[in-house]
């Protein structure tokens, strides 16, 4: 049975997983209320995406040392409260692009602290994968939700923040509510009250108690996650990992349903619904596997989900089919999914308990970069050469993250590296 500790980082991580899938849905509304480019606007999106990661990156592990996750849990919060609520007024797009710093700043705080913690308690693989199965069940609500306010009720693009941020509002023929009181509300008032017991004190305390002079090293925890051997080739190679991971999952996201229509020459609603697909498969890969991953261990484990990804890409990309298209795309979804939780757990095993803030907190940042670098570059290949051409794209980045996986160190039954 999970504590009330243990289930509050799987229900926060709802919101933040409705980030990535939620704007595409909402861009094309986007583009003639800001009177911007399209193009300006994805030019700028990955700026924001980079800088919002890094910022959070650079404090975790002393808001940690300072604060405790109780830091996290009052600060994160109100970050994504900030960037909802100014979105809600429907401002110019240079300060929406600046409030979505404030909601990365909370993603990458959640990240570094819900994933170190979930990682250190037993059972691990189980539950990052029930965390991270809820980002994804945030990814495949917020499309839906979006979309139908947008082609259904009528409403614009911003009226969606007020479904984040949880307020009532009333529009012609419509009364829209995120239930009785909203997602990132229940986010603000939750969090805090179940982490009020993790103070600064408290994880300063659990560090010295599981690493002798730890209190020392952890002022500089990500200078030696990223500089000092052999933490340094973990943390890289991981970050390396989910840099290309994450660009997988965005850009196959983001650009599925153009493929579908533009290459398998499907009708618009089908074509959304593989991307529908595709975020369930994740959703499900990220539940259920985490229980196969628990019995194989992580390295083979992810082995194997990564080749499977592949060979999915690879059937997609040669077989001139729409249904086999859409059905292996959820497949790849599928085995994509473990992937983020696996990099964490190995983190966790693999280096002192000292370190995992800082470099959870990095190398999810160094993910970030993917989710807006790896769909840049897609963008500009689509553009030059095609959008068939990110088939085998994905193919290649997908080969590249097997790769890396192989060249992490293996692990004892006991968790120490070899």
């Amino acid at each position: 049975m999970m504590s009330s500790s243990q289930m509050e980082p799987d229900t926060q991580y709802l919101v933040p997983g409705n980030e990535p899938a939620r704007q595409p849905s909402t861009a094309e509304s986007r583009e003639d209320v800001n009177e911007l480019p399209l193009q300006s606007n994805k030019w700028n999106r990955p700026r924001s995406n980079i800088i919002r990661y890094v910022l959070a990156a650079l404090v975790n592990n002393k808001l940690h040392m300072a604060l405790g996750q109780r830091g996290v849990a009052l600060i994160a919060p109100a970050c994504h409260l900030v960037a909802y609520i100014i979105s809600c007024t429907h401002p110019p797009y240079p300060v929406l692009v600046v409030a979505y710093i404030f909601a990365g700043i909370a993603n990458g705080l959640h990240e570094a602290a819900w994933n170190t913690y979930i990682g250190s308690l037993d059972n691990p693989n189980e539950l990052l994968g029930l965390l991270h199965g809820v980002y994804g069940l945030g990814a495949v609500i917020s499309p839906l939700v979006a979309t139908n306010m947008i082609t259904q009720a009528k409403v614009p693009w911003y009226y969606f923040y007020f479904f984040m941020v949880g307020l009532c509002c009333f529009i012609p023929n419509e009364m829209l509510t995120a239930g009785e009181i909203g997602i990132s509300v229940i986010e603000a008032v939750a969090c805090p009250a179940v982490f009020w017991r993790f103070t600064g004190a408290a994880f300063r305390e659990s560090h010295e108690q599981s690493d002798e002079d730890s209190g020392d090293k952890a002022k500089n925890g990500l200078r030696d996650a990223l500089f000092t051997r052999p933490a340094a080739r973990i943390s890289w190679l991981c970050s390396f990992v989910l840099l290309f991971y994450v660009g997988v999952e965005v850009t196959v996201g983001g650009w599925i349903v153009t493929i579908m229509m533009e290459v398998r020459h499907a009708a618009p609603f089908p074509s959304g619904m593989t991307a529908t697909g595709f975020w369930l498969g994740i959703t499900a890969g990220r539940v259920v596997l985490g229980f196969v991953t628990a019995r194989l261990g992580e390295k083979l484990a992810t082995t194997i989900y990564t080749t499977c990804a592949i060979v999915c890409s690879l059937i997609v990309w040669l077989v001139p089919n729409f249904y086999v298209s859409a059905v292996v795309v959820s497949i790849q979804g599928f085995f994509l999914g473990p992937l983020f939780p696996c990099v964490v757990a190995v983190i966790t095993k693999l280096l002192p308990k000292h370190l995992h803030v800082a470099a959870v907190g990095f190398v999810a940042a160094f993910g970030g970069a993917g989710a807006a670098v790896l769909p840049f570059v897609a963008g500009g290949i689509a553009q030059g050469t095609g959008v068939k051409s990110l088939l085998p794209f994905v193919v290649g980045v997908s080969g590249g993250i097997l790769l890396l996986w192989l060249g992490l160190p293996r692990q004892r039954k006991g968790g120490a590296q070899q």
